[in-house]
């Protein structure tokens, strides 16, 4: 949405695919990042997000057996915007489409499932695709193809481009209990040896995500639903008056998670981006900006050529050689953390023993609280990241005035 937004602020006539009717699903990434917070205000969009219902968070804390412990402050940032927002990103898309109907050559096709490339000559020259409300099939030819179609993309399979499996050893189960009056605003997040969890605030509910082992959903399940409850009363007590809502196991979504990264991102008539380029751990929630940083970049590569006729192979290329290494430097934290924090106490902890009491912090937690300010360090790493991109003149426009903000 972001990219189809910008290259028809370039002029460029451009067709949006979504394979949905709207864009309500659960359990997708929320957090607005400091440097996607920018963007927007240089697209002019800032305000119309603002009046959007939204939580503001400053910090990061983490809760573990010796206490809770902030590891990174967004407020030390010199930045306009020095906190991470939590939206739902569905309203996040509405704000986008909705942007991107004001000019001239966006389209935006609903309901339009993407089932394969269109080749001639070695070249993609488009997509076939179905309307899954009628059925039927149809094809749109393209000067440029560019997939943003997530971790199971259809266009990347479709490609034959190949790409490099990192080993993860965590899934994610995720759900919603309720949120009560008097509850902390933002997110909550809670380690210890063999359990890890993580509370997003989504305003009369929390989206919650519980790690496992990788490949132990099967096994979890057969246990019953009364296990994921007892876990996650035993982890944040305070959950024990609300794990009740969840009836069924039909109330609890799995999310695969995967880290991967294709070796080549384009071909000739063809530009894969964001998670469809590589799929990122759910660890540090930045999926969303890294993906929003791959559209701005490529827009203001591509965008310009567009207008005159196919961009070249080596202007598809330079896309990568632009944000291969973000991607990868985050990639590389996210094996660590899973490797360091989460990998070896899922896989020896039986997750279904008694919480530790409180012990002492973790040396390096301790050397942190006596220098708070390092904790600018992974405010500024999954903040803004190693290279934030920033709107090209061409697509800024003055800020729309609106109603009050809704943020809280």
């Amino acid at each position: 949405m972001v990219l189809g937004l910008l290259l028809a602020r370039a002029g460029v006539e451009v067709t949006v695919l979504e394979k949905h009717a709207d864009f309500l699903r659960d359990f997708r990434g929320d957090t607005v990042h400091p440097s996607t917070l920018e963007l927007l205000d240089e697209l002019g969009l800032g305000a119309r997000f603002d009046a959007m219902p939204h939580r503001r968070v400053d910090s990061i804390t983490a809760m573990l057996d010796g206490g809770a412990v902030q590891i990174g402050n967004f407020s030390l940032l010199r930045h306009p915007r020095p906190y991470i927002a939590l939206a739902p990103q569905w309203d996040f898309l509405d704000l986008l489409a909705t942007a991107g109907a004001e000019e001239p050559t966006f389209t935006l096709v609903r309901n339009a499932e993407v089932t394969g490339l269109l080749t001639e000559d070695g070249r993609v020259t488009g997509v076939r695709w179905r309307d899954r409300t009628t059925g039927a099939e149809h094809t749109l030819q393209a000067t440029l193809t560019i997939g943003c179609d997530g971790r199971s993309s259809t266009v990347r399979a479709a490609s034959g481009l190949r790409s490099r499996a990192f080993g993860v050893p965590l899934d994610v189960e995720w759900f919603r209990l309720p949120r009560l009056e008097g509850d902390t605003a933002g997110g909550v997040g809670r380690f210890t040896r063999g359990h890890f969890a993580v509370m997003i605030d989504r305003g009369d509910y929390w989206q919650c995500g519980y790690l496992i082992r990788k490949g132990g959903d099967a096994e979890l399940r057969a246990k019953g639903i009364d296990t994921l409850r007892t876990r996650m009363s035993r982890l944040i007590p305070w959950t024990t008056d609300r794990v009740g809502a969840l009836r069924s196991w039909d109330d609890v979504s799995l999310l695969d998670v995967r880290l991967d990264r294709l070796r080549r991102w384009s071909k000739p008539g063809l530009l894969l981006i964001g998670d469809a380029a590589h799929a990122m751990s759910p660890v540090g929630g930045v999926g969303i900006n890294l993906a929003v940083a791959d559209a701005v970049a490529a827009a203001r590569i591509v965008g310009p050529a567009l207008r005159s006729g196919p961009a070249s192979p080596a202007r598809l290329a330079a896309v990568q050689a632009r944000r291969w290494l973000p991607a990868a430097v985050i990639q590389a934290v996210q094996r660590g953390l899973h490797r360091v924090i989460l990998g070896a106490a899922l896989d020896v902890v039986d997750p279904d023993a008694p919480i530790p009491a409180a012990t002492e912090l973790p040396r390096v937690v301790r050397f942190v609280r006596r220098h708070p300010k390092l904790q600018l360090v992974p405010a500024r790493l999954f903040g803004l990241g190693l290279l934030p991109e920033h709107a090209p003149e061409w697509a800024r426009r003055p800020q729309a005035s609106v109603a009050e903000p809704a943020a809280v």
